[in-house]
């Protein structure tokens, strides 16, 4: 039997691990046939069916979940070799895919992705905004970013940032009609932007002052699971929104939004970029640790 190309293995790794030919295509920067027909090839060769397809959707067999089992460490560890011999000439080169929701996000493209692209060129950094913790394992990342609490503890996590307090703002328009709310209990008057959690819930706005709790259920005619988007509903005036300090930090300081309730707002827990502990840590993923680290001792 004629040995499999690994462009072959590397095709039905990437369908196999994203459930979709077209994602697959995208990692690999190939078109979706031809990733198909690489899939297809490998399945002749080996003489069994590696993947079940359907007009939807796209799953490895049982044949195909062992050589996945199989393959993916195998090409993980190809793949540190080439970089380990690329980094023994003094350049590292691969690509970092880190899985973070927004707000982290901006913060990695203003902060650490400058100092990678002058420090180390040939690196590739993939990132990807999601909302939802994912198993970053199975959906073929090499980090992710997170707040510290929700970090499974079989990962290793690398502080990115301090803890960030939440903030309720307002349009000054707004809060000038309906007036400017003294404790938490008066947001049952107003009209209260809702956050809605990945899980399909509504977030309960939690304060605390001199040791008091307080959680407020709120009501409003807009729900929104982006806080960018609240942002931006509040400074059109539909009401008050509760969001960490970095989302409304720039109409904070263009006017456009005011806070309210300071002294009962709170700080979240860190922020951390995590990774597998049980991995050795490929070089690009080391050189981004390493930049996030010096950054984050300044």
């Amino acid at each position: 039997m004629p040995r499999p190309s690994l462009n072959d293995l590397s095709a039905f790794l990437a369908v196999a691990t994203h459930r979709s030919f077209r994602r697959a295509a995208d990692e690999l920067g190939a078109a979706p046939s031809t990733v198909s027909h690489a899939v297809r090839g490998l399945e002749e060769r080996l003489g069994v069916r590696l993947l079940n397809r359907t007009t939807r959707s796209v799953s490895p067999t049982e044949a195909g979940f062992q050589l996945l089992d199989r393959l993916q460490p195998a090409l993980t560890l190809l793949d540190e070799a080439l970089e380990g011999a690329m980094a023994s000439q003094g350049r590292v080169v691969g690509s970092v895919r880190i899985n973070t929701p927004r707000i982290p996000a901006a913060m990695l493209v203003r902060d650490v992705l400058p100092v990678m692209a002058e420090r180390y060129p040939d690196v590739t950094v993939d990132i990807v905004v999601e909302g939802q913790l994912v198993d970053i394992v199975a959906g073929g990342f090499d980090a992710g970013v997170r707040l510290v609490g929700s970090i499974p503890r079989d990962m290793v996590a690398a502080p990115l940032a301090e803890a960030v307090r939440f903030q309720c703002v307002a349009a000054p328009a707004y809060l000038d009609q309906a007036g400017v709310p003294q404790a938490p209990e008066d947001l049952k008057r107003h009209r209260c932007i809702g956050h809605r959690l990945p899980g399909g819930k509504l977030y309960r706005w939690e304060f605390e002052r001199a040791g008091q709790a307080v959680i407020i259920e709120t009501t409003g005619a807009v729900v929104l699971d982006d806080e960018e988007l609240m942002v931006e509903a509040a400074v059109r005036g539909l009401g008050i929104a509760y969001v960490v300090a970095p989302a409304a930090e720039a109409a904070l300081a263009a006017g456009q939004l005011l806070e309210v309730l300071a002294p009962w707002t709170q700080a979240a827990e860190g922020l951390a970029l995590y990774y597998p502990g049980h991995r050795a840590v490929p070089p690009a993923l080391r050189a981004f640790l390493d930049v996030v680290r010096e950054i984050n001792r300044k």
